[in-house]
């Protein structure tokens, strides 16, 4: 009854371990299948090099020559030339050449005759590239007069000024990704900047002016820090928060997605037309798009802001100042936009190399000699955070990672049940294979045994 009863317990601790060996192995299996994409390593990416060939061609050709570039649906870096020597010479570098009747001058020209003209309040205009025209858009509230002015001043340009109307008002979108408070609202912060010894939060301009006080609760309990330095309107829309004494600051810069989980921000960069991009804010989440123009400009109600990023991305209240990127890539700061997020609608955005520059300020974690790349890559940094969801596209936002105390006991059960996590499958399959050997080890202990008891009963 006993050896039954043993035989019994081993087959079923067989089992149990077989059985372990199969589920760590599908624990396995779904953690590398549901990696993120964008869990790239850091350095070159596709979108990289493809940027650089476009804009290292449109700097060499001239801009008498070409009309700016782009990245095609598939990939391909596409410049815009106005002379067919120009055009072999972008084929011979490995982009597509495509003939246009219009100079990157011509079109520069069309917008500064726009920008000299009388300022029209819910206008903007930007250079598309892929369509060689100034494509000059005018919100609900434009009056009918000031739009048939607008229409005669194009008319005088140009026949490649292109007019359109656009739903919903330009305006620009406070509040934000991770929420800050001050008495003239809420806004998001951006990204986590040093300068020196200093610490700051770079935001959008239009969130307050020098002197703006901000806290991290909306109860005004817990100070955050003070608004050094702000631009807008004008050249830009970004503004500095630096950091209370004795503040703790987070250190590097991760932009909170939704979930519990944050994309790392390896370094800043510069966008590219047609490159797709995520915005994160703590009204609407996380969202993607694309870039459609650069250098826009756009007349808000408070004034005329220029150098902008025009993009698909939508944006609602609330989502200023938080962050755009693409792989792990910071590249600008919400600035306004018109339409929400259930219509869709125009979202446009600080370039963060740009203030960056101005302000003299690097990104937390990034040191002064570290190259910002031209369009994206992946991994860490933050101060911008945001819960919320989308559906990226094909490509992702960067390198995910749980947010967070990781060095706490609900850092470690976040992990541990995490099903992205190889480290439980592997650890069920560890455990299982001690159990398998530990099995044959006693049974064949036992063994030996029974044959010494009977080996040594023949002899008496």
């Amino acid at each position: 009854m006993r050896h039954a009863r043993r035989r019994v317990v081993r087959r079923g601790a067989r089992v149990a371990a077989l059985g372990g060996l199969l589920l760590g192995g599908l624990m396995v299996t779904q953690a590398l299948a549901s990696e993120p994409s964008g869990a790239q390593a850091p350095g070159g990416t596709a979108a990289k090099s493809v940027s650089r060939t476009g804009t290292t061609l449109v700097s060499r050709l001239g801009t008498a020559r070409t009309a700016g570039t782009w990245i095609a649906d598939d990939g391909t870096p596409v410049v815009a030339v106005t002379d067919r020597s120009a055009a072999a010479e972008v084929k011979a570098a490995g982009a597509r050449p495509k003939m246009v009747s219009h100079s990157m001058a011509q079109l520069k020209s069309a917008t500064h005759m726009l920008s000299s003209a009388p300022k029209v309040t819910g206008t903007a205009w930007a250079v598309d590239y892929r369509t060689n025209q100034v494509m000059v858009e005018a919100d609900s509230s434009v009056s009918a007069s000031d739009w048939s002015r607008m229409k005669r001043l194009a008319g005088g340009i140009g026949d490649f000024v292109h007019m359109q109307r656009t739903q919903g008002k330009f305006t620009t979108r406070v509040n934000g990704a991770q929420p800050v408070f001050s008495t003239s609202g809420r806004c998001s912060a951006g990204y986590n900047v040093t300068k020196g010894q200093a610490e700051f939060i770079l935001t959008a301009g239009h969130c307050g002016p020098g002197g703006t006080l901000w806290f991290s609760d909306n109860t005004g309990q817990t100070q955050l820090g003070r608004t050094v330095t702000s631009e807008f309107p004008g050249d830009g829309d970004f503004s500095l928060i630096r950091y209370e004494n004795g503040q703790q600051t987070p250190g590097d810069n991760v932009v909170a997605i939704g979930g519990g989980r944050g994309v790392r921000i390896t370094a800043a960069g510069d966008p590219i037309v047609g490159e797709k991009v995520f915005r994160s804010g703590s009204t609407s989440g996380l969202h993607d798009g694309e870039v459609t123009a650069l250098g826009a400009t756009v007349n808000y109600p408070e004034g005329t802001v220029t150098g902008l990023i025009q993009t698909t991305v939508c944006a609602e209240p609330g989502d200023s100042g938080g962050p755009l990127f693409s792989e792990g890539i910071a590249l600008g700061v919400t600035s306004g936009g018109s339409g929400d997020c259930q219509a869709g609608g125009t979202t446009f955005f600080q370039p963060l190399t740009n203030a960056m520059a101005a302000l003299g300020v690097q990104l937390t974690g990034q040191s002064a000699a570290s190259p910002a790349p031209a369009a994206s890559n992946s991994t860490p940094q933050g101060a911008a955070i945001a819960p919320g969801s989308a559906a990226p596209g094909s490509v992702a936002p960067g390198a995910v990672q749980q947010m967070g105390a990781t060095d706490s006991a609900d850092g470690l059960i976040a992990k541990l049940t995490d099903p992205r996590n190889v480290g439980p499958g592997l650890l069920v399959i560890a455990g299982s294979l001690v159990a398998l050997v530990a099995t044959r080890y006693i049974r064949t202990e036992q063994e030996r045994n029974a044959y010494r008891r009977a080996y040594s009963g023949t002899w008496g």
